[in-house]
Order: C-alpha cells, then structure tokens, then sequence
C-alpha cells in the first residue's frame, strides 16, 4: 500500500531573508558534516534530507520542493515547529531535468553574441538587438530571448534564423492576429502574449526548442521620437544578459544637423573595469558612444561567472538653438519642424493642486503626497498665484480665494500640507468643480494677472466613490465648466484608478495624464511632474505653413509650451512645391503676440541627410508616421463614437503600411513546425492592468501574480477601501470551497494553484472530469490528499520587486 503523504516541507538554494515574505519566520540551512548537501533546520520536528541544489542551477529563485516520506532516505535535523502544518508532499520524479528545462541561462543555452545598434537622426531612434545562442547541451533545450524597450517606441520588426531558415514576425491587424492565436490554442497549441508593461518599459519576449549543437538568431527592431524632457532628449536601453558574453557590443549613432551642444552617458551598473570599454567621440553635429566589455570586465570578480551587466544604459544629449528657436529639417519629400524657443520669460500661472485624502491614501502615500506638495510649494514663482483642495466625501479650499506665492502664505502651506490626514471616500467630481469655480470666480474679480496661464492639478489614487460616481457624467461635467478656460492635469497614484477614466479628463481640457508609481521615489515622481509644466513660455502656439508647399500635416497648433520641452510638427512636401520651405510660428507672451519665421532650402536640407552612411535613411517618412499615428489614438481618447471609429481607422491603415506594432496591431511570432506557434505580441495600453494575464494554450493559472489579481480556482471577498487581497490571502469563500483549515496560511494559496495546474493535467488526459475539480477531504480534518500522476512537478517562486508573486505554468 502505497504510504501516506508526509507532512514536510523543503525551501532550499537561495537566502532565507525572502522567508518572511511567505509569512514565515527565517530558516537556515547548511550542508552538515553527516549530509553533505542537504538542507538543515534549527527546528525540532524531523525533517528529510534531499540532494545539493545543483551549483549550476544557483539563481534559479526560490524553489517550494514537495516529496513523499519514501522519496528522500534518512533524517534531518529537528524542528521545534512544523513549517506547514498542512503542507502537501508531491512526488519528484527527474527533479533535475525539469529544472534544467526551466533555466535559460544554464542549461546549456550560450548566448555567445549580443549586439545593440542604435541610430539616431534627428531625434528619431532606430534600434536593432541581435541576440545569437547556440546549445552546447545534448538535448534539446529551450532558448529564450528577452528584450526590454521603452513604453513610446513601436515594434518594427522580429525575426529568428534557426538552421539557415528565417520566421519572420508579421504585423496584422489585432482581430485578424487574435484569429490565429485561437486557432493555435484549438489546435492544442501555447499561443499567448507576449509582451508587459513596467514602469518606464515594456518587455517582449519569445521562446524556442534549439537542438544540440545548433545555432539561433534573434533580431528586434524597434523605433521611436525622443521626446525633450527638462531641457534634454534621453535614450534609454536595457542592458540585461543575465550571464558572460563572449561578443557584446552596444553601437550608438547620433546625427543632430542643428549641433550637438550637450552629450553625456549613465550606466546603473558600471564600475571602474566597465568604464574602460566605453568610448564616445563627438563632433560638431555626429557622436558615437559604444560599449564593448570583454569578458573579464563583465564579470562580479574574478572568482565568478556571473554578470555586473544589469541594468539601465542611458544616453542624454540637446542641441544648439537658434534665434528663431525653429529648426526646419528635409529627407525624402518629408520635413520636420522642431520648436523650442531660448530666453523666453516664464508666464505667471494660477495654480490649484487638488489633492485626494481618502481612506484609501493612508499610509506611505500620504506622506509622500506631503511631502512633494511642500517642495512644490517651495518652487512657485514670485508672480505665481495658488490654492490647495483637499477631496475625500466633500471638497473643501485651504484659503477662500487663490493667494500670492508670497514667503507667508508658502509657509502656511507648507504647514498645511503638513497636516493632510487621510480618511473617507473619493469625492472627485466636487473636487474639480470647486477648484474651477475658485478660477471662475478670481478671474470675474479680475484677481488674476494679464495675460497669466491657470492649471488644474488633480492627484488621485481611486475612482469616485462618492457624489457623481458615474465617469461619464464626471468628464461631461469637467468639460462643460473649464470650457477652456484652464488645463487640467490628472496624476493617477498606483494602480486602483482607471487611468482611462483620468486620460480623457485631462486630454478633454488640454492636459495630460500622468501615472504615479508607488515606490520609494513617488514623491520624486511628483516634484518632476510639476517641474515639467512649471514654466509656461507660450500660449495658442499656432504652425503656418504655405498651402502650396506641405500636405498631410500633423498636429500644429497647442495649448502651452513649457519650459524644456519641444513642440514637433511633422508633414509631407507637395510636388513640384517651392524651393524654399517657410514657416511661422506664432504664440501668446506674458503681454504680448510674438511671431517666430524660419526658412529652409529643401535642396540644401535634403542633401544633409543622404551623405552620412552611418544613419538610418528614409527616416523622416517613418517618423511623419509614428508621431501622426500617436496623436491619431490621443485624439480618439476624447473623440465621440462616430470620430473615434474614423481616427482608429486611419492609425490602424498607418500602423499596418510602416509596419508598427500600436494598440491597433499585433506580431504574430511564427516558429518551426512542430512547436509552439504563433505567439501574438500586443502593444500594452497604460490603462490596463498593470499584472496583465497571459494566455498559454491549456494551462489555466496565470502566468504573473500580483496584488489584485484573480484566480480560476478561487473567491475574494471584496477589499477594504485602500487595500487588497494579497496573493497570500484567501477568501474565507475560498478556503471552504478547498476544504483548507483556516490557518493554513501563506502557502493554501500555492496549494490551489498547484491543485488547479496538476487537476488540469489529469483533465487533458482523461483521467479527471472538469466538474471534480475538489481535494478529496481524508479521514483525518488535519490531512488533505489530491489524486496525481507519476509526473515530476515543481513550483517555483520568484520574488521581484515589491512582493509579488511570479509562477511558472507547465504545458501537459
């Protein structure tokens, strides 16, 4: 008869620190003399013995290993209490083989070349990132490229040689992409996304079956418009290997006809050995940065095989202004306008932070609140005007009316926002229209200065719970009382707000919305957003250019321009136009019109671009595309039913004719016959969730689990205000439908999943029915058993970031 479960529990490999994550208190572990290489525990309940973690498998992340008593021979050291007192024992069958299955980075996978070339010409970034493995195991393995690329840029193209023969990514509509990833899945095949969305980056990554010996290449193409931030253009790249390379070499090109007046680089991770492989040469209007360690200087020390290479790579340049403060570029019957006038004085603004102190802001997010509002406060202007509204069920001013930036009143403020508690509900509507009827009112008393520029900043981290909860109405309400009259700017803290709702709310009112992430620097996060919209210079900027001359124009006229920023009108050059492009610009001081007027030769241009070898030609096509394409999808934002069709329209035949991957289109990955095929890649949109699932074949759990996130298998009882279910906590729902006593803790959620992954297992091969998806309850309350096949599984967890929980899902 085969022996019942044991009830012990082995955490082996990585430092017991993470233990306290799983609601668990440290737990060491040794090789001792008597065991060579097993885990040991101060604790006193017998534990088993089980073999070294492999040394070549270090880093893989923490690994829950579960086995039966008979699996592991002899005993352990003793606990003084259980880990789990209801933990589950699986059987380990091939423990190494799955794992070296699982591992990319030592399996036998040798990354033995790793290129970055990125072109940059006038702005327009075109980067290329060759990844070249070869197996160097006896079996076939599993080889996976992953890249990280910033949110703005738009995937171009992918591709994979293996064996001489390419796969090629094609771009297609998403409809017509989804088509084929449900065919995939029908077929029995794992079809899913796959990209996702961080912080300042999105991350596209794709698997392959190598055969021994046998080579892969891997090539990304992505593109994208620098965008001027504070007074410089930054190009960001991800330097992440994840283990020695033979070949790495990062080639960046910049090509600025207006003068490269400002070049510096900045590495997270570079040390003395690594500055010694970067070189950067510069002239008047070209630079060339390039990195290329060797594989000494890529190494922690000398001892280890592991990388220093983790990280981010920036490069932050600007170029030289003229008086005109235009600067008028030509390539291939294409021109773009770039505008960023010096030595304007700043326009006085009206101000009013509207600021959300609900329930659901307590803790480090108000204080990180408060603390941003009083060095915001600091920052006014002397000529500045402003007022503070603090929202939770009602809305309610610091002051009747807006006050001077005066040294008293900034000082009550800053007490002010010292004092902001956070209780109640979300009262946003109220909130906005308060802050309107204060500038309504001001302007009526002729309390605002000439010519002066008054923004709304709105701060919130929920949806409206209270007053007008309908979002709709919320926006229709906005709209009709600014009216134009003022900008409003939406920052959406964390991940509970519908950044959708916060979006059309500012692009309505000629703001922009903005997510702030709640980390350590949200407070930063804050200061710099205000930086950015500090300094107005210019108001109804308008663009004019002769009907004769361009076509197809993007967007030329805008609400402000601010202070190291830069405004980018892109448009086609007609046939047989003039010889000599002109252009005004013409925009609102402080007291007065001002005219700016700029010329260009198109021959002269055009020759400034089809000398240089090393930049990417036909660029300004591309970029007329991708800026047209960008504010085609930010006008159908706030467009209504019948526009927005049009627009989505237009940028979807845009995307599909220069190849780009937008929230319009999607790569469909084809791979050799045989495996996996079509993989569909999606450009993810800001306002989705941030832990998006992602759809593999006939697995059923996740992928990616984090706050918030649901499961197939379980229920949640609905979240206080202000805080979630954890990935750790379970329903009292849920652990009655599992038949898991109460107090199983952190690891009955691992339990369900696992339960759901190796029940989906028994489904697929007929041996369970989908309507049995339950434990079966043993004699014993203290003892739960699950039916399984002789297959070896293992559940890892990985720890990234600010505790979440990442799992990796089997194909059966």
């Amino acid at each position: 008869m085969q022996e019942p479960f044991s009830r012990t529990l082995f955490l082996c490999q990585n430092p017991s620190s993470h233990l306290p994550l799983l609601g668990l208190p440290p737990l060491s572990h040794s090789p001792g003399p008597s065991a060579q290489g097993l885990c040991t525990s101060t604790r006193e309940t017998p534990i088993k013995r089980m073999p070294m973690w492999p040394q070549h498998l270090e880093g893989v992340g923490w690994s829950l290993a579960m086995a039966t008593k008979s699996s592991l021979p002899g005993p352990g050291a003793k606990m003084k209490t259980p880990v789990c007192s209801y933990g589950i024992m699986l059987v380990l069958l091939s423990l190494l083989a799955v794992l070296q299955a699982t591992t990319a980075l030592k399996n036998g996978i040798d990354i033995y070349s790793l290129t970055v070339d990125s072109k940059v010409s006038s702005r327009f970034a075109h980067t290329v990132v060759t990844s070249r493995v070869v197996n160097k195991a006896e079996t076939v393995q599993e080889a996976t490229f992953q890249m990280e690329l910033p949110k703005k840029a738009f995937i171009t193209n992918f591709s994979m040689i293996i064996d001489g023969v390419t796969y090629p990514g094609n771009i297609k509509e998403k409809v017509a992409a989804q088509k084929e990833y449900s065919a995939a899945v029908a077929r029995g095949e794992s079809a899913g996304l796959v990209k996702a969305t961080g912080r300042n980056m999105e991350r596209f990554q794709v698997s392959v079956n190598v055969a021994p010996e046998a080579k892969v290449t891997f090539e990304l193409v992505y593109e994208e418009l620098l965008k001027r931030r504070l007074g410089v253009y930054e190009l960001l790249l991800k330097v992440q290997p994840k283990q020695l390379v033979k070949h790495l070499q990062m080639d960046i090109h910049i090509f600025e006809p207006q003068g490269i007046s400002f070049l510096e680089t900045e590495s997270t991770f570079m040390t003395n050995e690594l500055a010694d492989a970067l070189t950067v040469s510069q002239n008047m209007t070209k630079a060339h940065i390039r990195f290329k360690p060797t594989l000494s200087q890529q190494r922690k020390s000398p001892e280890q095989q592991d990388t220093v290479l983790n990280g981010n790579f920036i490069v932050r340049y600007d170029v030289n202004r003229t008086v005109s403060g235009g600067s008028i570029q030509i390539e291939n019957g294409y021109f773009v306008h770039y505008f960023a006038p010096e030595g304007l004085p700043t326009i006085p603004k009206n101000v009013i932070f509207v600021i959300d102190q609900s329930g659901s802001m307590a803790g480090r997010k108000i204080q990180q609140t408060r603390e941003a509002l009083i060095k915001i406060v600091d920052d006014l202007g002397p000529k500045d005007q402003f007022n503070l509204v603090c929202f939770n069920e009602e809305a309610t001013q610091w002051k009747p009316s807006l006050v001077p930036a005066s040294a008293e009143n900034m000082k009550e403020a800053r007490n002010f926002a010292a004092g902001i508690m956070a209780r109640g509900g979300t009262n946003i509507n109220d909130a906005v229209l308060l802050a309107v009827q204060l500038l309504e009112r001001a302007n009526k008393q002729e309390l605002l200065p000439a010519g002066s520029v008054s923004l709304i900043i709105l701060l919130t981290d929920g949806d409206p719970t209270v007053g007008e909860t309908n979002r709709a109405n919320i926006q229709k309400n906005v709209q009709e009382a600014i009216s134009g009259q003022c900008s409003l700017f939406c920052l959406g803290f964390g991940f509970h707000v519908s950044y959708a709702f916060l979006e059309k709310l500012a692009l309505d009112n000629g703001g922009l919305a903005r997510r702030i992430y709640e980390d350590s620097d949200s407070a930063l996060q804050l200061q710099d957003f205000y930086q950015e919209v500090a300094n107005p210079l210019l108001m109804k900027v308008a663009f004019e250019y002769p009907s004769n001359a361009v076509e197809e124009v993007t967007q030329d006229n805008f609400r402000l321009l601010f202070k190291g920023s830069e405004m980018v009108v892109a448009g086609k050059l007609r046939d047989k136009g003039p010889d000599v492009l002109s252009a005004k610009v013409r925009g609102q001081l402080h007291l007065q019109n001002i005219t700016f007027q700029t010329e260009a030769s198109v021959a002269e241009k055009e020759e400034e671009f089809r000398s240089p070898k090393y930049i990417f030609h036909s660029f300004m096509e591309r970029l007329w595309a991708y800026l047209t394409i960008q504010q085609l999808l930010e006008r159908a934002v706030s467009a209504s039913d019948s526009e927005k069709q049009a627009l989505e329209t237009r940028a979807l035949s845009l995307s599909l004719n220069y190849s780009f991957v937008t929230p319009l289109t999607s790569m469909v990955v084809t791979k050799p016959e045989g495996q996996e095929e079509s993989r569909v890649a999606e450009k993810p949109m800001e306002n989705e969730n941030r832990h998006r699932n992602i759809h593999v074949g006939k697995v059923l759990t996740p992928l990616k689990a984090g706050l918030g996130d649901s499961w197939p298998t379980q229920h949640r009882t609905p979240a206080p205000r202000g805080r979630s279910l954890g990935p750790l906590q379970l329903s009292p729902a849920a652990r009655r439908e599992h038949r898991l006593p109460k107090h199983t803790g952190a690891f009955s959620h691992l339990f369900i999943q696992l339960l759901a992954t190796t029940q989906a297992q028994s489904w697929a091969l007929g041996t369970l029915s989908p309507s049995s998806w339950e434990p079966q309850k043993s004699a014993s309350k203290k003892q739960t058993h699950i039916s399984l096949l002789s297959r070896s599984v293992i559940l890892q967890i990985s720890f990234h970031g600010r505790r979440k929980v990442q799992n990796n899902s089997w194909d059966f």
